[in-house]
Parts: structure tokens; sequence; C-alpha cells
């Protein structure tokens, strides 16, 4: 049984909406850390609705936020608990993908993942095991988790953009270059990559530049 997953939702600014934006967040934040990107997209993607779920679990080391799975690392919990931790998430944000499409009346194509670090490795999770590939996927200062099962499970292949600080001390930027080998590997045949100079674990005014430039293309904007 999944869980259902709380989220925040801001309008299409024009009042139509044809495209759909749904931010993943990082491991110990929430939907709406990353919901505020609403603002400076929105006048430039006037049709789009944007929601950002809440992860489904409380986060172990900051109860005041989410975690979608556990992290040895960070929390000291087991390799076990993490990839079941990962799988229920998985089946979580699938539901809650098929439960807002339905509400929203759209259809993959018209629908875009943008995570950040966990929520990042949960969109390349999620997105390519798919029955039908959304309109792009972006992810920020993430990774790809079990880059070696990805050919034997991929289902669809979305366009994907990455993009990472060349100062992240979180989730190394070496992260970006293999995410991006384990997707070619797999038959990808667009993705895309960018580094934010001085950026450490975060999101910078350029990448997110880049991110608009990539989700208005995918949303047949440009």
């Amino acid at each position: 049984m999944t869980r259902g997953l709380e989220f925040g939702r801001v309008e299409a600014a024009s009042g139509q909406a044809d495209s759909m934006v749904i931010f993943l967040h990082g491991y110990g934040a929430d939907g709406q850390d990353l919901l505020g990107l609403s603002e400076p997209l929105a006048p430039h993607l006037p049709n789009t609705v944007f929601l950002a779920p809440n992860a489904p679990e409380r986060c172990g080391m900051n109860p005041m936020g989410y975690q979608w799975f556990p992290i040895p690392w960070i929390d000291g919990s087991s390799e076990e608990a993490a990839a079941d931790g990962m799988a229920r998430a998985e089946a979580d944000l699938s539901a809650f993908l098929d439960r807002v499409m339905v509400e929203e009346d759209m259809i993959a194509e018209q629908v875009a993942l943008v995570g950040f670090s966990q929520g990042t490795m949960m969109s390349l999770q999620v997105a390519p095991r798919r029955d039908e590939a959304f309109a792009g996927v972006v992810g920020f200062s993430g990774r790809l988790i079990a880059p070696e099962a990805l050919a034997d499970e991929v289902r669809v292949r979305p366009p994907v953009l990455l993009i990472h600080g060349d100062r992240d001390d979180v989730v190394p930027l070496s992260s970006m270059p293999e995410a991006a080998e384990a997707l070619q590997a797999a038959g990808w045949t667009e993705v895309y990559a960018h580094v934010m100079k001085g950026t450490a674990h975060g999101i910078a005014p350029d990448g997110l530049s880049v991110a608009l430039a990539f989700l208005r293309q995918r949303f047949g904007l440009d």
C-alpha cells in the first residue's frame, strides 16, 4: 500500500494550465523549499502549474523536514534500510504522479520533474521506469542510484538535464558525469549538463536559467 503525499500547489500564471512542473525536494527539506522557484519561473512558463510534494517520511536527522529514504552515511541507517526505503518511496511517488496527472488533466508529455539532491535521485529512479515518458527531467545536485540496474529496467527515456555546482561538498560534482554516462550507456540520446561555477550544494541563478530554457523547449515554447 502506498503512502499519500501532501503537496503544495501554485496555479498557472495565465489561469489556463497546459503543462505541469513537479518539484522533488532534497533530504531534510520539504515541498515548500522548492515551490518558491515557481516565482521566477512562472512569468516565463505562464501556462504551467507547479506542484511540490513532501517526501513520505519525517527526516531522521531533521524532524522538521522530510526524507524520501534514509541515507546511511548521514543518519547511520543500514544499506538494506536505504534500499527498502527507496523502493517504498518510488512506489509512493509513482502513485502520486498518477493521481495528480488525473486531477490536473495532464498526460506525461505535459509534465516535467525538477529534483534537487535526493529529489534528483528520485526523479532519475522513477521517470525511466514509467509507462510513458515525461516531457523532461531536471536534476540539480544529485546522482543516479544503482546505475548498473538502469539498462535492464528502463522503459522510457525522457530528455534529462543535469545541473551541478563545482564546489558541492555534499554530492560531489563527479556524480554528474557518472549519471550522464550511465544514461547514455542505457540508450539515452538527450542528456544535457551544466556546471554552476563557484556553487556549493544549491541552485545558482545560471543553473535556474538553464533549467528554464530546457523547460520552455520541452513544453514547446521555444
